[in-house]
């Protein structure tokens, strides 16, 4: 496995903040003194971090499919309701979880689908945001991870494992074509994902991206 830093401040090890040119994050392990229990709208996984943001480390999934669609959600932020983006199925590590078994975890729990833990591929793409959300700013450094799925495999999109806070925030699931996200009309997270997804759609060829970081208004 290679790796490409292709971001500003993106460098190093896919699974530290250091990777991407930001401040280590040594945060406290839930049930500290504060009693593991967040201080704030988001979940437990959500911590304060060393630059006064909230922060977490997530798995993501870029999930096509034999027609090389991309599945993505739409969601939006409580206190603008007015703005929704479409971004890639996928959310927290949580404590004891390594990424890939969480980018697993977080497909089934989004979407119902059950992946084969051989066909996931990667991380193929890096990448660390700021960005506000539940009325909190916040800091994400993710993993995404590569799958493909049969649309006859998958059946009908499920969003049974949804949490209280996902059922509020989350509109929509749907399988895109690239060439119709390209030009979509809302914001798309990563930006240019659709240049992203096409270059790895023939296949990865085993080089690690860094996108490094992204300021989200």
């Amino acid at each position: 496995m290679t790796q490409e830093h292709s971001g500003p401040g993106a460098a190093g090890d896919v699974e530290s903040s250091a990777a991407l040119g930001l401040p280590a994050t040594d945060l406290p392990a839930r049930g500290h003194a504060d009693g593991g229990g967040p201080v704030h709208g988001l979940g437990p996984e959500w911590r304060p971090g060393p630059d006064g943001l909230l922060f977490r480390r997530a798995a993501r999934v870029i999930l096509l499919d034999e027609h090389d669609r991309v599945l993505l959600m739409r969601g939006h932020d409580v206190d603008q309701p007015e703005r929704s983006w479409w971004f890639t199925v996928g959310g927290g590590i949580d404590d004891g979880e390594d990424a890939a078994a969480a980018a697993l975890r977080e497909v089934r729990e989004e979407t119902g689908i059950v992946l084969d833990p051989a066909a996931l591929e990667g991380p193929v793409l890096t990448r660390s945001a700021i960005f506000d959300f539940f009325a909190q700013h916040c800091r994400q450094d993710e993993e995404l991870f590569l799958a493909r799925v049969h649309s006859s495999q998958v059946g009908e999109l499920s969003r049974d494992g949804w949490t209280e806070l996902e059922a509020g925030v989350l509109d929509e699931l749907r399988w895109w074509p690239l060439d119709e996200l390209a030009v979509v009309d809302i914001e798309v997270f990563p930006v240019g994902l659709a240049a992203l997804v096409r270059d790895l759609a023939s296949g990865w060829d085993g080089t690690v991206r860094h996108l490094g970081l992204a300021r989200e208004a």
